[in-house]
């Protein structure tokens, strides 16, 4: 490959066509970006406030970032609603700097997430231990003083009472609950209830001579309100506990957890996202929630189980991870034994190169690191016509296609989000957007301020990745897969900080590392460059696109890269591999931790059927794309508009 004629830099779509009703940066914004002023800083997260944090670098906790998509559409396509037409206008591999490979086996191909339930991530933890959901039982509370659980306080004819008393939402009638003396049994009781019947209000009254507890619909009093459920004395302030979730991102899975129990997402923590289209298994920790209640949620959906709690000091942070384990079946597959034996051989023995992969840049028309390039530009009008333009030749959901639509003809903001359902309004970007535009007027700073801070940093770290992909593909092309005089290394420091820093090779440094070594930086304002020629083709590629290498600190401190380092090939681990062949695509051919608490079987392995399955399982580390690897192996084209046309045949 280093022989290899280099290739051009693929073009890019032009920007959007300016309209002739334009949108215009108030001068207040102008003077504060000329001052150097940023937007206000973020508070530190408490409870009750967003744990879940940024990667200023743009390297994902996930291993296979799927949640990444925020140009719209969707990665994968589904088996069962295949588009009528592949869309044309989606981008290729090559469009964003994906060209090279590593083995020299003839590919084949094979059908990615053609189920979501084909896709089977579990978390690694820190100590290198797959996560996996073995039981729903509740914890040992050994350390905590005893108490009885809410079920065993209240009698099952009191329960049946509340729950009348819940669904009539009566608030002129009462359910009197008989007590003793014992000051301690009626504060269980008034603990049950608001743990079990959060809707219903308590109170201990007296009724001739005798005390028993009254409870209506509605609301507690605000000292009730006050007075929480109290954490038992000695118990860690936090539950761990296992996610189960299918065909769910990880901050859904989590505000629909939040609104089951009444509390803010904030009262959650994780390691990580994980992807939407997939089945994922992954460690959360919730502030003061007690396993009982958390173990309650699983009556009432399929879509997510909860379960192998404990009791910890300390909550999960992002990063808290050592990466993803990954069990995938590509349907369909066309591969011979020796083609399969051959792929997944080179990718267990030499890997893959260390791609952002196609989720990275969206799968519309509209490409997430154009959105990025217009932010360091400060170009807001076009970022923002960028996200609200119509998406050309595919299929939007309605209300979000029918303002995108109403915007840009008219640029009525207002107008625009009066069509959206309200529901929406805070869930998408466009929603945020458009509700930015509102609040903020001619200031599309604080306009674009809107969006959440981690989607808006995706933008940016889009064209890193962009960047990143183009120059790694032309440095193998070059140069090939032996490190070289000039390429970087990651070593200790020598003040003896934790955190690695880059060294230059020299020709007495080649003997002791390998390519699995070299890491490329993602360009910013804190990292140095390989001393050869892609250095200069760094500053060749950002020239082009009018930016400076040498000056990329931004005005808004939010779009001021510092820049990363990023392996170029990566090896997997834990790597195996086994075929079989079914009839029916809607039958799973994986069992899943739910499906093995259930008690079913193993699908079993069989050499008939009309088509054939390769199921491929691999650990990979936190910001690698699993798609990258089953490239590698199958030698297709990983975007979504190659996938659907597969789907197709």
């Amino acid at each position: 490959m280093a022989d290899m004629e280099q290739e051009k830099r693929p073009a890019e779509p032009e920007p959007p066509e300016k309209s002739a009703k334009k949108i215009k940066i108030s001068e207040e914004s102008e003077v504060a970006s000329a001052k150097g002023e940023e937007p206000p800083a973020h508070k530190k997260p408490e409870v009750g406030d967003e744990l879940f944090g940024d990667d200023a670098q743009g390297n994902e906790d996930s291993g296979e970032a799927e949640t990444e998509d925020h140009s719209g559409g969707s990665t994968s396509v589904s088996a069962q609603k295949v588009p009528s037409r592949v869309n044309r206008l989606a981008q290729k591999e090559t469009d964003v700097g994906i060209t090279e490979y590593i083995s020299k086996h003839e590919g084949f191909s094979g059908i990615i997430k053609q189920r979501y339930s084909d896709f089977l991530v579990r978390e690694v933890d820190v100590h290198g231990k797959i996560v996996q959901l073995t039981n729903t039982a509740l914890p040992v509370d050994s350390g905590a003083e005893a108490a009885p659980s809410a079920d065993d306080v209240l009698s099952k004819e009191d329960k049946q009472k509340l729950e009348g008393l819940l669904e009539s939402k009566d608030k002129s009638t009462a359910v009197d609950i008989q007590v003793g003396e014992d000051k301690q049994q009626r504060t269980q009781v008034h603990h049950a209830i608001k743990e079990l019947f959060s809707e219903l209000q308590s109170e201990t009254v007296e009724v001739g001579n005798k005390k028993v507890i009254r409870v209506k619909y509605g609301k507690g009093s605000q000292a009730r309100e006050r007075n929480k459920f109290k954490w038992p004395k000695g118990r860690p302030d936090y539950c761990h506990f296992v996610l189960y979730k299918e065909n769910l991102d990880t901050m859904d899975a989590i505000n629909m957890l939040a609104m089951n129990l009444r509390v803010r997402p904030g009262f959650f923590a994780y390691a990580g996202t994980k992807d939407k289209r997939a089945i994922t298994v992954q460690e959360v920790t919730a502030y003061r929630i007690a396993a009982e209640r958390l173990c309650d949620l699983n009556k009432h959906t399929s879509r997510y189980v909860l379960g192998n709690f404990s009791y910890t000091e300390q909550p999960l942070k992002l990063g808290l991870l050592s990466g993803n384990h990954f069990t995938i079946v590509l349907r369909n597959c066309t591969g011979s034994p020796e083609q399969i034996e051959a792929g997944m051989t080179s990718l267990r023995d030499y890997g893959f190169i260390n791609y952002f992969g196609m989720q990275r840049f969206g799968t519309t028309s509209v490409p997430s690191h154009h959105v990025g390039r217009a932010l360091l530009h400060s170009k807001w009008e076009e970022a923002i016509e960028l996200i609200l333009k119509p998406r050309e030749g595919e299929h939007q959901e309605g209300a979000v296609s029918a303002c995108r639509d109403f915007w840009w003809k008219t640029r009525d903001a207002k107008g625009a989000l009066e069509m959206m359902p309200r529901r929406n309004m805070s869930k998408n970007i466009e929603g945020r957007l458009l509700e930015g535009l509102v609040k903020n007027g001619k200031d599309l700073v604080g306009a674009l301020s809107n969006i959440p801070r981690n989607t808006r940093l995706m933008y940016v770290h889009s064209y890193q990745s962009f960047i990143w992909n183009n120059i790694v593909s032309r440095r193998l092309q070059e140069y090939g897969f032996k490190p070289i005089v000039g390429d970087l290394v990651l070593a200790e420091r020598e003040d003896g900080a934790q955190r690695s820093e880059a060294k230059v090779l020299t020709e007495e440094d080649l003997g002791n590392y390998t390519i699995h070594d070299v890491v490329f930086p993602l360009f910013g304002y804190d990292v140095i460059y390989p001393k050869h020629k892609a250095e200069e083709w760094y500053r060749e590629m950002l020239s082009v696109d009018q930016l400076d290498m040498d000056n990329i600190r931004h005005k808004v401190k939010d779009y001021s890269l510092s820049g990363a380092y990023r392996k170029i090939i990566v090896k997997p681990t834990n790597c195996k591999w086994s075929v079989m062949c079914y009839d029916d695509v809607k039958i799973p051919l994986m069992l899943t931790d739910k499906d093995v608490l259930d008690g079913k079987e193993a699908p079993l392995a069989s050499s008939e059927g009309k088509m054939k399955a390769l199921q491929v399982e691999f650990t990979l580390p936190p910001s690698t794309y699993a798609t990258m690897a089953l490239r590698e192996i199958l030698k297709t084209d990983t975007s979504s508009g190659h996938q659907a046309l597969l789907n197709t045949q």
